[in-house]
């Protein structure tokens, strides 16, 4: 496996997704933490949301960028609408087709067109850029998760293998 693909799906930073998002009851992905600003199917929400948008726009598909950011979190509807099962298995096929289109050597170089805030330019990158620029926001939230995780004494889940 390429360093980029493990990045995405793997363990080369961290315990891998999978672990992160595994082993949690509904009840505890919608408990809030004092001070913390979104809980955990919250943030995972957000991950599978960005990376749905960048898999569109490397497969070629322009999906416009939100008006705000809170486009880029689940409202209560949503939420009521997407079991935590139902958001996990999303966000792990999210990770799959990530890491399919790391594996296609052919085309990382590949230039694409990635819409912006509204008012802003169309931005360009490449397939590689896309990917290493995913990694980088999945990283993020994941270690979000971690850390609410901690907070909540559900870490470490039982097949991670870490313990900070």
């Amino acid at each position: 496996m390429a360093e980029l693909e493990r990045i995405l799906i793997g363990d080369a930073a961290a315990a891998a997704p999978d672990a992160i998002v595994q082993g949690l009851a509904d009840e505890l992905v919608h408990r809030t933490i004092s001070g913390v600003p979104r809980t955990i199917y919250q943030e995972l929400w957000h991950v599978a949301f960005w990376m749905e948008l960048s898999i569109d726009w490397i497969r070629g598909i322009e999906t416009p960028y939100p008006a705000h950011a809170t486009g880029g979190f689940p409202s209560h509807e949503a939420t009521r609408r997407e079991t935590w099962e139902q958001l996990r298995e999303r966000f792990l096929a999210g990770l799959n087709a990530a890491a399919a289109a790391a594996r296609d050597a052919a085309r990382l170089e590949f230039t694409v067109r990635c819409p912006s805030q509204p008012g802003m330019p169309v931005r360009t990158m490449t397939v590689r850029e896309q990917l290493e620029n995913m990694a980088a926001h999945n990283t993020y939230h994941l270690g979000r998760i971690v850390l609410m995780r901690q907070m909540l004494g559900a870490w470490p889940p039982a097949a991670a293998g870490y313990t900070w």
